[in-house]
């Protein structure tokens, strides 16, 4: 079982940068093609920025032309939560952290039909990547 992160606002806006308080704690999307990781082609690990927790691995990362980092599969099923987004008059499925309950950004069934079929679209300023050690 996953133990849960708790954190006052004030301890997660000393913690996190302006940008990642925005995206991770009041559901904010970073602008297209802006992100550290969009373009990113390092071996790794994709953790979340605010606990820690790994999502997604860079074996999963694809290209998928909008603008935020795409991934086809996460890196642990339960490490990231699905929750229905009927916000800015859209049907969609945010995808949180399940440590910490951080935003991450939304999934979406356009991915890589040769792989899950899922394109997960999330935010750089969620992430932090951790190197492959070779």
């Amino acid at each position: 079982m996953i133990e849960k992160v708790s954190k006052t606002e004030a301890e997660w806006r000393a913690q996190l940068t302006l940008e990642q308080y925005r995206v991770l704690r009041e559901h904010g999307t970073e602008r297209p093609f802006t992100g550290e990781y969009v373009h990113a082609k390092q071996d790794g690990t994709y953790a979340c920025a605010a606990c820690g927790q790994a999502l997604f691995s860079s074996d999963t990362k694809f290209e998928s032309g909008t603008g935020w980092p795409s991934f086809w599969d996460v890196a642990e099923k339960g490490n990231v939560e699905l929750i229905e987004d009927h916000s800015m008059f859209m049907r969609r499925v945010e995808v949180r952290c399940s440590r910490c309950g951080g935003h991450l950004g939304h999934v979406f069934e356009d991915g890589p039909r040769e792989t899950t079929g899922l394109r997960y679209c999330i935010n750089s300023a969620a992430l932090k990547l951790e190197p492959e050690s070779k």
